[in-house]
């Protein structure tokens, strides 16, 4: 789908959007080669670009999810050691067609219920795909069954014999656990334990669950079967699902995975605050990013698709937008310098007229002026990245999510010298201020910081301290400030220093200034320095995508009126020879176009006989046309000249031609009290 965003000709080449009218004319020619050339130099940027960017979020979701896929192992082991301290029966014991016979108490199976917290399953696909790989990595066998398998439909019979499909290389026509047992006696399958997950619980039969449940808990001594289960609601979900009898059987050790809002915040620092990848947002795109990600349940999934559609509609509207993987070259001034003088003077002059260099009055049009603007844009960049992962570091012991001050921190008419970072910042002021309320996030964060304990505020400094190691002058004054109260190289002076600071403050009003004030006059000063939005730098547009209209009707969208303007202009996007840019439709477009565009010249009904009748001259005269043709051309003796369609033919192509724009919405279909008129939906250009 992305390819055919960038397809060369997949609709007619329009002049250059470097170009002015005057001189569109004088160049149209020369440039038509220069148009296809650049397109395909943003695709191959988009491509190496989003590269880059989803091997940063599978990284992310992988380090995110290691520790409980570590948890899981370590449960895994723990189980088979239990098993086994139970009872370890030799291979001719294993190999009998039936269990063994112990006491009640050894046929409990020790499933993992694994906590997911996600209102979609969709976020849990790519985990629980993940888990499965982490576990058969460490020696483990590996089954998967879905609600679908786990179905009354299907029955205990056929999750189980899918349970086998995926162990066994041959599965016998009359399954049963005595095939699994004589699989697992093999000496490459033995002494390993058997892992089953069930990425989705909730959606599966309680029924065939269960009784798949007592069926292999008979077989636990002898085949170590042990199942791993996800839970998106509770972790009571199993009682409600589950019989008693089942349950019983079942010694479940329960885990959870991070929650939506943690994985969303490790995400956001590291593919929009970090230079991951060169490619970065603006304040409206942010917001309505942000604001889709909530309404489609907190969704990672969403969150990632549609950035990648903001990624692409970048690439693909953005001439100059291939300069942007030059954030990521070693010797990126060489990068852009060379790619910056190889560009046509037209190119050149449509770089230096971005809004953004008309404020910084940047008029000379040098590679050196650009090569010096990108260079600014990255370092700026970075210095914002550091000092945006600051005031997050305060705001998470605030609950005060990433996301939140990411769009705050981008918005370009943000005046943070006058209107967020006053001096004083009070509850009072603060009392309405929630998480994620436009610009109370990074307030809150400033009221965070004045309320931290000293054991917590150190820490802070510390952090601070890592990610500002680009800035040496602020962070110079991080570890000053640390310095300051850690003279005695341990807390506990420092916090006896702290409390009576507070009281002779509390009792003379003269006291030193506590920490946590010097930590937020210094925050608020790096703020002010360094906070710039990207929408303020010159050359943003290059690496920053605004359009938030094009990206919400890509998402959102008018799916009607897109599909009505593609059949308008059909001729446009297929580009052939036969059919000809004009006010006539044209008798070799497809009868759908044909049938569209007669559609445009009645109002809110359509009379069927007349939009036929109209629908079979154009054939007709088409036929005509072609029939006098071959008359009047020399042509061989065998040669015969074209018949007119059958009027039945007609008929066939205009039903289906109506039956096509009413499955596309179009028009509504004829009622029993008019069936001679059929409803336009759609108007409009």
């Amino acid at each position: 789908m992305l390819d055919a965003v960038f397809k060369p000709h997949s609709h007619p080449p329009p002049a250059p959007i470097w170009q002015t009218d005057d001189d569109a004319a004088s160049v149209h020619c020369e440039d038509e080669g220069d148009l296809d050339l650049y397109e395909q130099l943003r695709l191959e940027a988009f491509h190496q670009t989003w590269s880059k960017i989803q091997s940063t979020i599978n990284e992310v979701l992988k380090g995110i999810n290691l520790k409980l896929f570590d948890q899981v192992l370590q449960w895994v082991k723990e189980s088979f050691s239990l098993v086994h301290a139970i009872g370890r029966p030799h291979h001719a014991e294993v190999q009998q067609s039936y269990p063994l016979l112990i006491d009640v108490i050894c046929k409990r199976m020790p499933p993992a219920f694994i906590l997911t917290k996600n209102a979609e399953f969709v976020d849990d696909i790519t985990t629980f795909r993940d888990l499965a790989g982490h576990l058969e990595s460490n020696g483990c066998h590996l089954a998967k069954l879905s609600a679908t398998e786990l179905s009354a439909k299907h029955g205990v019979c056929g999750c189980f014999r899918s349970l086998l499909r995926q162990l066994l290389s041959d599965v016998p026509d009359v399954a049963g656990v005595s095939a699994l047992a004589s699989w697992y006696c093999e000496a490459e399958n033995y002494d390993q334990p058997i892992i089953v997950i069930i990425d989705d619980l909730e959606q599966c039969s309680g029924d065939v669950l269960g009784e798949l449940v007592m069926m292999l808990s008979e077989w636990v001594i002898k085949i170590p079967i042990f199942f791993v289960m996800g839970i998106a609601t509770t972790l009571d979900a199993p009682k409600k699902l589950l019989s008693s009898e089942a349950l019983q059987r079942l010694e479940p050790c329960k885990l959870s995975l991070g929650s939506p809002s943690d994985r969303m915040n490790a995400l956001v620092e590291a593919i929009l605050v970090k230079p991951c990848a060169g490619f970065c947002i603006g304040h409206e795109v942010a917001m309505f990013l942000r604001n889709y990600f909530f309404r489609h349940d907190g969704t990672i999934t969403s969150f990632i698709s549609a950035l990648k559609l903001a990624c692409s509609k970048h690439f693909s509207l953005e001439p100059l937008s291939f300069l942007c993987f030059g954030m990521l070259e070693e010797d990126c001034e060489e990068f852009w310098r060379d790619k910056f003088e190889a560009l046509p003077q037209q190119i050149q002059k449509y770089a230096f007229g971005f809004p953004s260099c008309a404020s910084a009055k940047i008029s000379s049009n040098s590679s050196n002026n650009i090569v010096e603007g990108l260079s600014k844009l990255l370092k700026l960049q970075n210095d914002w990245g550091s000092v945006l992962l600051c005031l997050y570091e305060a705001g998470r012991h605030d609950k005060v999510q990433l996301l939140d001050i990411f769009c705050e921190a981008v918005n370009p008419d943000l005046q943070t010298e006058n209107v967020l970072f006053v001096s004083e910042v009070t509850c009072e002021n603060l009392s309405g201020v929630k998480s994620g309320c436009g610009k109370g996030s990074m307030a809150q964060v400033i009221n965070t910081i004045r309320h931290l304990p000293m054991e917590t505020l150190l820490h802070v400094l510390e952090v601070w301290s890592n990610h500002l190691k680009g800035i040496s002058e602020v962070n110079d004054k991080v570890k000053e400030l640390r310095c300051t109260t850690i003279g005695a190289n341990s807390v506990r002076p420092a916090k006896e220093k702290w409390a009576r600071t507070r009281r002779s403050t509390a009792s003379t009003g003269n006291g030193t200034v506590p920490l946590n004030e010097k930590a937020v006059v210094l925050l608020q000063d790096v703020t002010r320095k360094y906070l710039v939005p990207v929408e303020c730098l010159p050359f943003h547009e290059i690496i920053c995508f605004k359009n938030v209209d094009v990206l919400q009707s890509a998402l959102i969208g008018n799916p009607r009126r897109m599909v009505r303007l593609d059949l308008l202009k059909s001729q446009s996007h297929l580009k052939c020879s036969c059919c000809r840019c004009g006010t006539a439709v044209s008798g070799s477009l497809h009868d759908t176009s044909i049938m569209c565009n007669l559609a445009q010249e009645y109002g809110d009904v359509i009379n069927i006989h007349d939009w036929y009748m109209t629908f079979e001259g154009i054939f007709n005269s088409r036929n005509s046309k072609i029939k006098r043709k071959s008359y009047s051309s020399p042509s061989k003796k065998k040669s015969k000249p074209s018949t007119p369609e059958g009027r039945a033919m007609i008929q066939a192509r205009f039903c289906r031609a109506v039956t096509e724009i009413q499955i596309t919405g179009l028009v509504r279909m004829p009622s029993k009290r008019r069936p001679d008129l059929v409803q336009r939906i759609t108007f409009g250009p």
